[in-house]
């Protein structure tokens, strides 16, 4: 895909798990959410990987290592290698070693996913701003990360050591609903020093950069749930994508989505992989998917029809996106969806 301006869903004649190569998925709220497997996830990643997809998980959380995510799924019911799993710590690992020399030491602060992935690129983790780091590296280190590791980054870009962040996630989805993410850590950090890291992770181009390298893909889809990491790095790479409501991103989000944030294809859950996706058409002054049609009006978005509540979220968003140069998604949707009931 061009970087357009998205005005509707595509559709596509063929189940997507058979229109492209490889699946880029995201994990938390696409495939797990709190450690647990999401609805249909298991069965769905299972019959598009029995028909040849080639699925390959795609994460900004650094805390994990390749092989805990692997052994996670596995253990799930989703038989997963190391090598298919590709983390943020790996490529901010990448982005740092192409800019200091090899053998530098750098400060970690942040969980075991860094550690490894530093290692990986011969370069040596350290937990001291006075060990002469050539570069400090923050990722996501989990609840129980201690407060004084930010002030041990602190030090140390106050001496002039250039700052990496894995990710900038301001939250990330648990068992127990939303909690902190790696970005809020950054802030942090942020505050004190007034410093701003280089960003590795999704939706930023080194992330994309190594998925691509690492998984081969062709012709990849993004499978995520958040507009503005899964969606967006899939705009930035030039690649589709595929929005699943199983995360963090809800109906009313979706249609105030700006261009970037546009996804290809939407569906309820990874089911919609395995399908075609319909197509969104025209209709008068609106635009009609199934039973449904939607159109702009002059101060909310208007939907009639009936059939898949699905279908009659497309076919607002072609309304929304269209309309959207003149506010229209500022304004209410909320009836047009309660309709829907997403």
């Amino acid at each position: 895909m061009s970087q357009s301006v998205r005005t509707r869903p595509e559709g596509s004649g063929q189940a997507l798990s058979e229109a492209y190569d490889t699946a880029l998925l995201d994990l938390d709220g696409v495939v797990y959410a709190g450690g647990n497997a999401i609805a249909y996830a298991v069965e769905s990643l299972g019959t598009a990987r029995a028909g040849g997809m080639h699925l390959a998980y795609v994460t900004n959380n650094a805390l994990r290592t390749p092989d805990t995510v692997a052994d996670h799924l596995t253990e799930l019911g989703i038989p997963t290698g190391a090598d298919d799993v590709i983390t943020s710590a790996q490529a901010v690992a990448r982005l740092i070693s192409e800019q200091v020399p090899a053998g530098a030491r750098v400060l970690v602060i942040g969980g075991e996913g860094l550690r490894v992935a530093l290692r990986e690129r011969g370069l040596e983790p350290v937990e001291s701003a006075d060990e002469d780091p050539a570069a400090v590296v923050q990722g996501y280190g989990g609840p129980e990360l201690p407060w004084g590791r930010f002030a041990e980054a602190c030090y140390a870009i106050a001496r002039g050591v250039p700052w990496y962040a894995s990710n900038t996630d301001l939250t990330i989805p648990s068992a127990r609903g939303i909690a902190p993410g790696n970005g809020a850590a950054v802030e942090v950090v942020r505050i004190a020093t007034g410093a701003e890291p280089q960003v590795a992770g999704k939706p930023l181009p080194p992330m994309h950069r190594e998925t691509i390298l690492r998984t081969g893909a062709e012709r990849p889809l993004v499978v995520g749930d958040r507009l503005d990491t899964d969606i967006e790095g899939a705009f930035n790479g030039e690649v589709d994508s595929l929005l699943v409501l199983t995360g963090v991103t809800d109906g009313a989000q979706l249609l105030a989505a700006p261009p970037q944030h546009r996804p290809t294809y939407v569906d309820a859950d990874l089911r919609g992989m395995l399908t075609g996706q319909p197509e969104v058409t025209e209709a008068g002054d609106g635009f009609r998917c199934g039973g449904w049609t939607a159109t702009a009006g002059a101060d909310r978005l208007e939907l009639d029809g009936d059939g898949e509540a699905l279908d009659g979220l497309r076919a607002l968003c072609a309304a929304a996106w269209t309309a959207a140069g003149e506010g229209v998604c500022e304004l209410d949707a909320g009836k047009a969806l309660a309709r829907l009931e997403l």
